[in-house]
Parts: structure tokens; C-alpha cells; sequence
């Protein structure tokens, strides 16, 4: 008991420490954000009505501020700040509405729903990973922790494996019994989209060594939306395919040349995927694919699986750490990355 309290303990100075480093981070896109809707002002041509409504509803769901800003009364500062920014974006669309300018709307979109992801930061958790419907969304760590504090979602079409994604305020799922991507909008409780991975083994085909019907991987990284997963043609190696979240739709894909089922978890990180060689104890990050490259090299780095079955391992691009979940446990591994100078001076 005492060494579960000290790891809560432990998870919750990490996540305090994470959600004041986000809150400073959201303050400079709070002010890109505003810089933006400035320039939108100016110019007659792009963003129409519609698109400036819906524009204007994203904004209104960003206000009031959600109640994690109140939480750190330590950096009233920053926490006045942010609320003031989100204030003054309000106050900008509203001079926007009366002459829509020339503007990049779809990028205008994305930076608002990154903004959202930020102010909303969840935890999600579904169950098992065969023929589930429920997925829980916490509000924080503590929340998840202790139980506590949850909204539940109720899929339309039940789920295979446990390679989900959640990016952009979307999930990103395997349908059962099927090799189709499913796009489930929390806040509309919707499904927005699904489409077929062409030739991706499903059903248990193709699954990572531990099995559990992990046949399509997604996952997510700096750069957008991927999906891991194989094919009869590829012979059972690892396809990795950039997917558009918007169509699903698949941008480029790369055949590693390593067997799926060898892997006992894959995840990816600045584009390159990185491949376990088991999902048992002992288990080592054994294998690297750079997309940038096209060029794959063995490694040789210890992977410590303390409680000695992992069933799923994903990478969290914002807050650079990976989850798992090994064996009833939720386990969290933090990521230091380095840049390499080139002589040139390049980074």
C-alpha cells in the first residue's frame, strides 16, 4: 500500500508539473491565435459566414476557461494571462464579423482545435480489447487515478485490439471483425467517418505477439496520424501508412520488412517507429524505422517491463512520454529528445 501511494504520489507531481508546463505553452499559441484573427480582420476574400460561425462556436466552447487554471493558484499570473488571451480572441472574431478577410481558414481551424485539445487535456480509458462500446473520458490524471469525475461515451460499433488513438478531440478506432478505421467525435458523440485500410489483416491475422486482436495500431506523433498494421502482399511485415485524420485517407506507406508478429508492441515518435521485441518481461526496443529515410537499424535498448505483459504502448507527442498498460497496470515512461547539429550548423 505505502509503494502505491508513493507511485500515486509520484504520477501526480509529474502530471502538476506537465499541466503548468502545457498552461505556459498555451499562453504563446494563445497569442499566435490572436495574432492571427488580427490579420483575418484586415483582408476581404477567405473566411465566409458559415466558417466564421463555426469559428465563433469553437471559441464559445473555450470559454469560461476549463477549471484546471483555477487549480494553480501558485501562478495566478499566468492563469490571469491565458483567461485574458481567450478574452481577447473572443473579442476579435467579434470584429472579425462584420468583414470576413482573407485567410488561411483550414489552418485558422487546426490551431483552434489544437487550443481545444490543450484546454481539454483527458484521459481515456476503454476497456478490454474485444467487442467494447464504453470508453470513459476523465478530466485529469487524478481523476483516472481515483475513479472519479468521468464521462462516458457509448460507441455506435464496437472496437477490436487496443491500438486506439485519441487526436484532434477525435478517437481513431479498429472496427470489430473488420479492417476499417472508425473517426468517433467526442464532443458530438458522433461518428464522423470510416474507411477501410486496403488489404490490412484484421480478426486476429495480423496481431503483435501478444495476440488480443491487435491487428491495426494507431498511433499518433508530432507530425499527424499514423496506422500500423499488414497485409498478405507485405508477407506479414510491418506496413507503416500516414493517414490524412480528416479522410482517413492514406497518404504514404512503408514496408519495414519486420514481421508483425514478432513485434510485441510498436510506437512512434518525430516519424520514426520504434519496435519491441517482446511484450514479456525482458522485452527491449529492438528495432527503428525513419519514414524520413526510408532506412530501418537494429537497436538495443532496454525497454523495463515491470509487471511483465504489455498490451498496449503509445507515445503522447504533447506531453513526450508513453503509456502503457502492462497487466493491469497503467504505466507511464518519460522521453527525453535530442536534436542532432550537423557540422553545417542544421539542425
Amino acid at each position: 500500500q505505502v509503494q502505491n501511494i508513493s507511485q500515486s504520489m509520484e504520477v501526480l507531481d509529474l502530471r502538476t508539473f506537465r499541466d503548468l508546463q502545457y498552461l505556459r505553452n498555451t499562453e504563446g499559441l494563445l497569442r499566435g491565435l490572436d495574432a492571427r484573427l488580427r490579420l483575418a480582420a484586415e483582408g476581404h476574400k477567405g473566411l465566409n459566414a458559415r466558417r466564421f460561425q463555426e469559428l465563433q462556436e469553437k471559441m464559445r466552447e473555450l470559454q469560461p476557461l476549463p477549471p484546471v487554471l483555477d487549480q494553480y493558484k501558485s501562478d495566478t499570473r499566468l492563469v490571469e494571462q491565458l483567461k485574458g488571451e481567450v478574452g481577447n480572441l473572443s473579442r476579435t472574431l467579434l470584429a472579425v464579423r462584420r468583414e470576413m478577410g482573407a485567410y488561411d481558414y483550414e489552418e485558422l481551424q487546426q490551431r483552434v482545435l489544437a487550443l481545444e485539445a490543450r484546454l481539454h487535456a483527458c484521459v481515456w480509458y476503454m476497456d478490454g480489447y474485444y467487442k467494447g462500446r464504453r470508453v470513459l473520458e476523465f478530466r485529469t490524471l487524478n481523476d483516472f487515478i481515483t475513479g472519479q469525475n468521468f464521462v462516458q461515451h457509448l460507441l455506435p460499433h464496437p472496437w477490436a485490439g487496443t491500438g486506439h488513438v485519441v487526436f484532434n478531440g477525435s478517437l481513431y478506432y479498429n472496427k470489430y471483425q473488420s479492417n476499417i478505421a472508425v473517426k468517433y467525435h467526442f464532443r458530438s458523440r458522433s461518428v464522423l467517418l470510416q474507411r477501410s485500410l486496403p488489404g490490412a489483416g484484421y480478426n486476429n491475422t495480423f496481431p503483435y505477439s501478444w495476440g488480443g486482436f491487435s491487428d491495426l495500431d494507431f498511433m499518433a506523433d508530432e507530425s499527424g496520424l499514423w496506422a500500423v498494421y499488414t497485409t498478405n502482399q507485405n508477407a506479414g511485415n510491418i506496413v507503416l501508412s500516414r493517414l490524412d485524420p480528416h479522410t482517413l485517407e492514406i497518404l504514404r506507406s512503408w514496408d519495414t520488412g519486420y514481421p508483425k508478429r514478432s513485434a510485441g508492441e510498436a510506437f512512434i515518435i518525430c516519424g520514426t517507429l520504434y519496435v519491441t521485441n517482446s511484450h514479456l518481461a525482458g522485452a527491449k526496443i529492438y528495432f527503428a524505422y525513419d519514414t524520413g529515410t526510408s532506412s530501418y537499424e537494429y537497436t538495443d535498448i532496454p525497454f523495463h517491463n515491470q509487471y511483465s505483459h504489455i498490451s498496449m504502448l503509445d507515445y503522447n507527442p504533447r506531453e513526450r512520454v508513453l503509456y502503457t498498460w502492462n497487466n493491469g497496470h497503467q504505466v507511464i515512461y518519460n522521453v527525453t529528445l535530442f536534436h542532432l547539429i550537423q557540422t553545417s550548423g542544421e539542425l
